[in-house]
């Protein structure tokens, strides 16, 4: 029985009737591969599952079905929906910049891939295959390939064998590319320029006044105090809650009383508790900025100062808060906004700007749309949240009639097609369906309570559907992948090189001479034209810092989009 079962798995028969146990193997596997990383470059799961595929794909296995088109469709509709609000945000004036510096790069890159396609007369598979690895965009592999389906005068065959030449010449340049873009701009640019990222970054943060990123850095000074007094003075007691906090902002102080003890017994936080009348004998805990407990004078009018653990530990609330037209926050700064006497108490933990995180600094203007992370006591939360616009309750489930709706809206505008030079040219499906993506991450960034994909949904749509798509392709390409790399030759481990270089010196050139951006803002704006996640890992690295975030997800935005189409462009110069 073993040896039967060792003779069906060395024959690959397990596979033959079974070819979805071998895509889960590849993808099990190539996740494994991506793991493999030296410092912030890595292989990626992309990448390793395609290697893994071309390896196990030689069982001979194809992978036939919708499946793979599924798997695609899905990829870019949540690619769409995560870079929708960033991509429409960075055509606003402020991220024109950006957009322009995006337009470069994408444009040289399509430009220095067909002209050395051309003069090596590489054809409509390799080109893209260049295309897609010399800039990193994997979504491009896609893209061609259905754009290749659709060339006239070439027979299934010849359809066929350049399709599987696409991950052949991406395979060889994604990893030379990965490497070179996270060197070039996290090191050798920097250093052409004689300056030190993370001593950059420190300057340009003093300058917004972000806070530090580093861990082992802190400030001595705290805004917010809190402190337990026992009541004592009989011209306090006789009061509410509520009305000394009420009076305490008519006098221009943003005092709260957090806890009170009375008679021994900690109050609840019910609805009873502002009601409660302060009596002699009660010990509160006050709360409120420290200039504001300074000018109040806590031990003469309420009484002497005691320590007490339990009244300084209270239930707090962690919240999620979109600003939108409803609250006060919006063309409001984040200095402006924490002087609302509702905001006592409660800290911005963090800031989201179109699903990025976004290190704002007092000056940062909030936008409709901003995410902002609220901490803080739980009765004061909600007050918080009415002040900055809407609270999101943490949800796990995913709207799939709005995610299915927006891929089944996207894939039927992108089937109708021109015809261009006797070649059809169309959105195609997918590409319709990253369009859709678009406008529905945008919409659900302006109207948050519709359209909810949690992140976990968006990795599962985004890397997953990548990742299985990747990984069809390579299975499906393995049998030709050794004559596919003779054809290519050599060579494209320099065009590949050639492709991802000069298009980020132009970039740099521009973006340093005549745009004038500071080093950390254009190095990361950089491995975003090039959508090099490694390489924006890099920056980050070299500039201790997250600070280049800024400069980073508008151009990743546009990118993501540009080079998408760039895939179907490709293929049409070079058919």
């Amino acid at each position: 029985m073993g040896s039967l079962v060792a003779d069906s798995w060395y024959n690959r028969d397990i596979f033959k009737p079974y070819p979805e146990l071998l895509v889960f193997l590849t993808i099990a596997t190539g996740f494994l591969i991506g793991r493999i990383h030296y410092r912030t470059i890595a292989v990626g799961s992309v990448t390793g599952c395609l290697i893994m595929g071309l390896i196990l794909g030689q069982t001979k296995v194809e992978i036939t079905g919708p499946l793979k088109s599924f798997f695609f469709i899905l990829f870019l509709f949540a690619l769409g929906y995560k870079v929708g609000p960033q991509f429409f945000r960075g055509l606003k004036k402020d991220g024109l910049p950006q957009v322009y510096l995006s337009l470069i790069v994408c444009v040289s890159g399509l430009a220095v891939t067909w002209l050395i396609a051309k003069a090596v007369g590489y054809g409509p598979g390799l080109s893209a295959g260049l295309l897609a690895g010399g800039l990193t965009q994997s979504a491009v592999i896609g893209v061609s390939q259905q754009a290749i389906g659709t060339l006239p005068g070439y027979s299934p065959q010849q359809i066929t064998a350049e399709q599987n030449l696409v991950p052949v010449a991406y395979s060889v340049g994604y990893v030379i590319a990965t490497v070179l873009a996270a060197i070039t701009v996290a090191t050798i640019m920097p250093k052409f320029l004689k300056q030190d990222l993370a001593e950059e970054s420190r300057k340009l943060a003093k300058e917004m006044a972000v806070p530090s990123d580093d861990p082992d850095l802190g400030t001595g000074y705290y805004e917010v105090v809190q402190r337990t007094f026992a009541i004592a003075n009989s011209a306090f007691a006789g009061q509410t809650v509520q009305e000394f906090e009420d009076a305490a902002k008519a006098a221009g102080r943003r005092l709260y009383l957090t806890n009170v003890l009375h008679h021994g017994v900690q109050l609840e936080h019910d609805a009873n508790y502002q009601k409660h009348v302060l009596l002699v004998g009660d010990t509160v805990a006050l709360s409120g900025l420290r200039d504001s407990v300074v000018d109040y004078d806590p031990e003469r009018m309420i009484g002497p100062e005691v320590d007490s653990v339990a009244l300084l530990d209270y239930d707090t609330e962690h919240l999620h808060v979109i600003a939108n037209k409803d609250g006060r926050a919006i063309g409001r700064t984040v200095a402006d906004l924490r002087r609302e006497p509702e905001m006592v108490g409660i800290f911005i933990e963090k800031m989201y700007r179109a699903g990025f995180p976004f290190p704002y600094r007092l000056s940062t203007e909030v936008e409709r749309g901003d995410t902002l992370v609220i901490t803080g006591p739980k009765r004061l939360t909600r007050g918080a949240a009415e002040t900055i616009g809407k609270a999101v309750p943490t949800s796990y489930a995913t709207d799939m009639m709005y995610v299915a709706a927006g891929v089944f809206l996207g894939a039927l505008i992108g089937i109708p097609a021109l015809t261009l030079g006797g070649v059809p040219v169309a959105l195609s499906t997918s590409g319709g369906a990253l369009i859709m993506g678009l406008v529905f991450g945008w919409f659900r960034a302006k109207y948050p309570t519709y359209g909810n994909v949690p992140p976990g949904a968006q990795w599962f749509m985004d890397t997953f559907g990548l990742c299985a798509f990747v990984a069809i392709v390579g299975i499906n390409a393995a049998p030709s992948f050794v004559d596919g790399l003779k054809k290519a030759g050599i060579g494209i481990v320099l065009w590949s090189a050639l492709v991802c270089l000069i298009p980020l010196v132009i970039g740099f050139v521009v973006g340093h001479y005549w745009m004038k951006m500071r080093t950390p803002l254009l190095m990361a704006a950089l491995a975003g034209a090039e959508t090099t996640t490694a390489a924006f890992g890099a920056v980050n690295e070299a500039a201790k810092s997250s600070l280049p975030t800024l400069g980073y997800t508008v151009p990743y935005a546009v990118s993501n989009v540009l080079l998408t189409i760039w895939g179907s462009v490709i293929v049409l110069l070079n058919h």
